[in-house]
C-alpha cells in the first residue's frame, strides 16, 4: 500500500513538472519572437548565389576609397567603435601633429625615377652576371637610406604608438620622426639603440654616441627621459640627459643642461622605456631655467615632464627625431643607487632566502639516496623530497 502511494505521488509530480516545462517553453518562445531589423543589414544587397556578378576593385586604391566611404557612412546599429567611445570618450580622438611638415615629392617623378633605374639595371651586364651566378650583394646602406626617405618615419611612428611613447610623453599629439638618430653605447658602438630593443643598465652605463644629419648653422636639442621610472608620481618622469643648442650634428659641442645618468629600473618593476627625443630649434634658446647643477644626483631635481618642457618652448623648437630602448634591472642598478644617488635601493619583489640545509653528517641514517645532492657545489638548486 505504501509503495502504491509513493508511485502515485511520483507520477503526479512528474506530470506537474512537464506542464511547468511546457509553460516555460511557451513563455520563452513568446519572448524570443523574431523582430524585424531597424534598417538594412550589412551586405544585404549581395547575392550569395551569384558572387561572380560583383564588381571587382582591380586595385588597392579603389578598395581603400570604397572602405573609407563605408567607414564614414552612418549606420543604424551600434558599432564596436561606438561601444568603446561610450566607455572612454577620449578613445580614438584625433591627435595633433606637432612635428615637422612632410615634403613629399611628386608621384610622377618617383615612378619615372623607378622606371629609369629598372632600365639601367637591365642594361648592366655585370649586374646580370652577378645575379645569375648568385654573387650579387645588396647594398644595405642604400636600402636603409631609401627606407628612411620613404616609409621609415611612418613605421617608427607606429612602433612608438605600440609602445605608448606618444601617449605618455605627448598626450593627444604625435610627430613623424623625419631625422634619423644613430645612437650607440660602448667603445666600439657594440650596443645600438633602435626602436624598442633591449639593453641592460650595464650596457648603457656610459654616455652614448649620438649622430644625425643636420645642416650647417642649425641648432638642436637632445633629450633622454624615462616615463616609467619615477618612484613617487606615476605621471612624472626622470630626465637622464638633456643637451641644448647643439650646433649642426655635434652633440659634444652643445650646452649640457643636465648630465648623463645611467638607467636605474628598480628591481621588480619590469622593463622600463628610455626615450631619446630630438628637437629642431628655430634659433638660439635660453635654457637657464631648465639647467641643473652639475653633477645632478638628486632625483627631486631630475623630476621632469616632457609635455611641459615642450609647451614652454613650443614656439622655438619642433620634435624631429626619435629613438628608444628598454631596460631591466641588473647588478649595476644597485651601484647607481648606493654610490651615485646616495640612497637605499627600492625593491619591489620578494627576495627568497637560500634553502637551509643542516650540517652534513658522515653516516646519514635513514636518509634518502639523494641526500648528497643537497651539498653539491653549484648555483642550481636541487628540488625533491629528502
Amino acid at each position: 500500500m505504501a509503495l502504491r502511494m509513493v508511485c502515485s505521488s511520483v507520477l503526479r509530480a512528474g506530470t506537474d513538472l512537464a506542464v511547468n516545462n511546457v509553460r516555460t517553453f511557451r513563455n520563452s518562445a513568446r519572448v524570443c519572437r523574431w523582430t524585424p531589423p531597424l534598417g538594412p543589414m550589412p551586405n544585404d544587397e549581395v547575392e550569395s548565389e551569384n558572387l561572380e556578378s560583383l564588381e571587382k576593385y582591380r586595385s588597392y586604391t579603389r578598395y581603400l576609397k570604397k572602405a573609407e566611404e563605408e567607414k564614414n557612412t552612418s549606420v543604424w546599429w551600434k558599432t564596436y567603435r561606438k561601444h568603446v567611445e561610450d566607455r572612454d570618450p577620449e578613445h580614438g580622438a584625433e591627435r595633433v601633429n606637432i612635428g615637422l611638415p612632410r615634403y613629399r615629392t611628386s608621384r610622377i617623378a618617383e615612378v619615372r625615377e623607378r622606371r629609369q633605374i629598372v632600365k639601367d639595371n637591365k642594361k648592366n651586364i655585370a649586374l646580370e652576371q652577378a645575379t645569375r651566378l648568385r654573387t650579387f650583394k645588396i647594398p644595405l646602406d642604400r636600402v636603409q637610406e631609401g627606407w628612411e626617405r620613404s616609409s621609415g618615419p611612418f613605421q617608427i611612428q607606429r612602433l612608438a604608438d605600440h609602445y605608448g611613447v606618444f601617449r605618455d610623453l605627448f598626450p593627444k599629439a604625435f610627430f613623424l620622426p623625419h631625422v634619423s638618430l644613430g645612437i650607440s653605447y660602448g667603445q666600439e658602438n657594440s650596443h645600438r639603440v633602435h626602436y624598442g630593443n633591449c639593453l641592460t643598465p650595464t650596457d648603457a652605463s656610459l654616455v652614448p654616441q649620438v649622430g644625425f644629419e643636420a645642416e650647417e648653422g642649425s641648432l638642436w636639442t637632445l633629450l633622454l627621459t624615462c616615463p616609467d621610472e619615477h618612484l613617487l608620481d606615476n605621471e612624472a618622469e626622470y630626465v637622464h640627459w638633456l643637451v641644448g643648442n647643439i650646433p649642426g650634428g655635434k652633440v659634444q659641442s652643445g650646452e649640457e643642461l643636465c648630465g648623463y645618468l645611467p638607467p636605474f629600473p628598480a628591481k621588480g618593476t619590469g622593463f622600463h622605456r628610455y626615450v631619446f627625443v630630438l628637437f629642431q630649434q628655430q634659433g638660439l634658446v635660453d635654457f637657464s631655467e631648465d639647467a641643473r647643477t652639475s653633477p645632478c644626483h638628486s632625483l627631486t631635481d631630475r623630476t621632469f615632464k616632457t609635455v611641459d618642457f615642450y609647451r614652454k618652448h613650443q614656439d622655438s623648437m619642433t620634435p624631429a627625431g626619435l629613438g628608444f630602448f628598454q631596460s631591466l634591472w641588473d647588478e649595476s642598478v644597485t651601484n647607481t643607487f648606493h654610490n651615485t644617488l646616495d640612497m637605499k635601493e627600492p625593491v619591489f619583489e620578494f627576495v627568497r632566502p637560500p634553502v637551509y640545509h643542516p650540517p652534513q653528517v658522515k653516516f646519514p641514517h635513514r636518509q634518502p639516496l639523494r641526500y648528497l645532492d643537497r651539498y653539491r657545489e653549484g648555483k642550481e638548486h636541487t628540488y625533491g623530497i629528502y
